[in-house]
């Protein structure tokens, strides 16, 4: 495992929302076109990733976190056969996050769908071919 401490210094607040968000506790998104791939991602997120690059072999970003929490990275890993399934925090609201995905070069798989009291999931898939799941509370 990496370290984050560098990642950011924010606090979080034990909720029901920050349980969700701890479900994984890593995850790696491998991508074809590493720089096509951060566009992407720092257009629908509203954030930039952090390119980490210098302190891994290859180019590896990761994504914005708060710490103590989930966290992940893009990676200019070999793209395999087949998918994984994670989630991506949307933020407060999952429409924001989804309607900058056909202009950012993804595709929308599945629209915004409720899963109860946990809020909302669509999944899309990026300019890399892999398949994400956005969850958002709204």
């Amino acid at each position: 495992m990496r370290s984050l401490e560098s990642v950011s210094s924010k606090k979080t607040v034990s909720t029901k929302e920050d349980v969700m968000k701890s479900a994984i506790d890593w995850f790696e998104i491998p991508s074809k076109d590493f720089s096509r791939a951060m566009k992407f991602y720092n257009t629908i997120l509203g954030e930039p990733l952090k390119d980490m690059s210098a302190n891994f072999n290859g180019s590896y970003a990761f994504f914005p976190m708060e710490f103590p929490g989930v966290g992940g990275a893009l990676t200019s890993e070999d793209c395999t056969e087949g998918h994984l399934n994670i989630y991506l925090n949307a933020g407060d609201d999952l429409n924001r996050a989804l309607d900058k995905v056909k202009s950012a070069g993804g595709e929308i798989l599945m629209p915004k769908t409720a899963i109860g009291e946990y809020g909302f999931i669509a999944f899309i898939k990026d300019t890399e071919g892999n398949r994400i799941g956005l969850h958002s509370m709204h």
